[in-house]
């Protein structure tokens, strides 16, 4: 069976760097895998693919080496285990709040005795190697979702969940959670109010030796959350990255026709996750 290239990176303590994938283009999931990124995520939860879409991600990803990644839409089996059958190597599940669902969601990825996935590989035997039932559940990857005013009350219950793997922050969701929406949402949070509750949280990975991820705005904000212990940072979207590349481009080629107030406005937020 295939390596896992972020647990290759966790066992040399060298951090992932995760791109996320929203348009369902297995070009741009290629480039970006040429580019450097050690995993790309498929967002089949709010991005705009669906399974057809991952699976054709997945294939692209293969010659790369790129571990290739999926957001579930929700803690449901059934999507869960046919997103491991096409070959992902890891899955991140939204709205994990408490240590019956991360239990859930533990069970879903592994296969018995740890687990309760069911057998039927279909490319994950021909892509991840012919070994993949024996090795699979010590291969993979299971990252919870803490997002939500519960899960960060219960986050030392979900961390030492047996069998998780780590858990991943949603930053816009988290605000959303803890403070009713009056802080408002998006990424890169420094506000006293918001930053605490993302270290505490990664205080308690920390502690329980599990995988710590957040999803970041900025390369800035990426490189201060390694240095604050995270194991894992997503950088931006494809979608936001050609917001931002084109927004720059143009940016540029109006200031030097002398036209810069012509530039069309409602693009800025275009790819939020």
């Amino acid at each position: 069976m295939i390596s896992n290239p972020i647990r290759e990176l966790k066992a040399q303590g060298k951090p992932v760097v995760n791109g996320w994938l929203t348009m369902g283009s297995s070009f741009a999931a290629e480039i970006q895998a040429e580019l450097g990124f050690d995993s790309l995520t498929a967002d089949m939860q709010h991005g705009l693919l669906d399974y057809r879409d991952a699976l054709a991600i997945f294939s692209t990803l293969r010659a790369s080496g790129v571990a290739p990644l999926s957001r579930v839409p929700w803690l449901e089996p059934g999507i869960i285990m046919k997103t491991l059958d096409a070959g992902a190597l890891g899955i991140i599940c939204p709205m994990i709040n408490n240590r019956e669902q991360a239990e859930t969601l533990v069970s879903y990825s592994h296969y018995p005795p740890q687990g309760s996935r069911s057998f039927g590989p279909i490319r994950a035997s021909v892509s991840v190697g012919s070994d993949y039932v024996e090795k699979a559940n010590d291969t993979i990857v299971c990252l919870a979702m803490v997002e939500t005013a519960e899960a960060y009350e219960k986050r030392d219950e979900i961390v030492s969940t047996p069998g998780l793997d780590g858990i991943y922050i949603g930053p816009s969701d988290l605000a959303l959670g803890l403070h009713d929406g009056r802080m408002g949402v998006g990424f890169d949070r420094r506000e006293k109010e918001i930053l605490d509750p993302i270290k505490r949280i990664l205080e308690s990975a920390k502690r329980h030796h599990v995988i710590a991820g957040i999803h970041c705005g900025s390369a800035e904000y990426a490189a201060d959350a390694i240095g604050w212990g995270f194991d894992l940072v997503t950088l931006s979207s494809d979608a936001r990255l050609l917001v931002e590349a084109a927004t720059a481009r143009l940016a540029k080629i109006r200031s030097l026709l002398g036209d810069e107030d012509s530039s069309p406005d409602g693009a800025s937020g275009a790819g939020g996750y």
